[in-house]
């Protein structure tokens, strides 16, 4: 593959929120598609204590190259102080839909 690609992972307290900001995300080309899960359940540690916690992820599947600007796009939208925002490589797919990947995002 000429091009890496990845998903990368965020996650919000509002499902609506985060299909709003997976819709921008795709029209800026920062991804090509989001698969957006709405009911999941995050425990976590935060300024001390343990939460639990319903959320919703979303799975954006675009060019390692365009995650720093993932990144700050979600620093800037996002309500959380430290949103989750983690990028898994992918190692390997379709051709095809890697290709697709390519052709709906913009180079970095």
């Amino acid at each position: 593959m000429d091009e890496e690609y990845c998903e990368v992972v965020v996650t919000a307290e509002d499902a609506d929120w985060l299909a709003a900001f997976t819709r921008t995300l795709v029209e800026e080309r920062l991804a090509a598609c989001g698969h957006n899960l709405q009911a999941i359940r995050s425990v976590y540690r935060w300024d001390g204590e343990v939460h639990d916690e319903p959320e919703a992820r979303v799975a954006l599947h675009t060019r390692r190259s365009l995650v720093p600007e993932i990144v700050a796009r979600t620093a800037e939208l996002h309500p959380y102080d430290v949103p989750c925002v983690i990028a898994l490589p992918l190692v390997g797919g379709n051709p095809a839909y890697l290709r697709w990947i390519a052709e709906e995002t913009r180079p970095a």
